[in-house]
């Protein structure tokens, strides 16, 4: 799968997602340091990449409704994550990527697990 890495992700989880046989990009080597929300994730949705973050932001359904992109992950972690909270995060991504399809989907990545989130029919409607 095709991913991009916010800049508020440890990168130093690249490598456990290339490893897992991942195309991993990131929003610092593209340039994209301080960018908006809104062009990060249309740079994005141009790659066909799906946006892993730790910007709650990117869970406002409205402003970013999951059915326009690739997929948004947002991975909730404590105020101070050390690499193992980051490295239980992305194995727990990455098994997720293994038995479903994030496409067209909001992740939340929290204490081990996953919760994910689709547009209902209304908010589709509402577009």
């Amino acid at each position: 799968m095709d991913l991009k890495l916010d800049e508020n992700v440890d990168v130093r989880i690249i490598t456990l997602l290339r490893l897992a046989g991942h195309d991993v990009a990131t929003v610092q080597g593209q340039g994209l340091s301080s960018a908006s929300d809104v062009e990060v994730i249309d740079v994005c949705r141009r790659e066909e990449r799906v946006l892993i973050t730790g910007d709650r932001g990117f869970g406002n359904r409205i402003q970013f409704n999951p059915a326009d992109y690739p997929g948004i992950v947002i991975i909730r972690l404590p105020l101070h994550p050390t690499l193992a909270d980051w490295r239980e995060a992305i194995e727990v991504l990455i098994l997720g990527l293994e038995e479903a399809d994030v496409t067209g989907k909001l992740w939340i990545i929290q204490r081990g697990s996953i919760q994910e989130y689709q547009p209902s029919n209304t908010e589709e409607n509402e577009q």
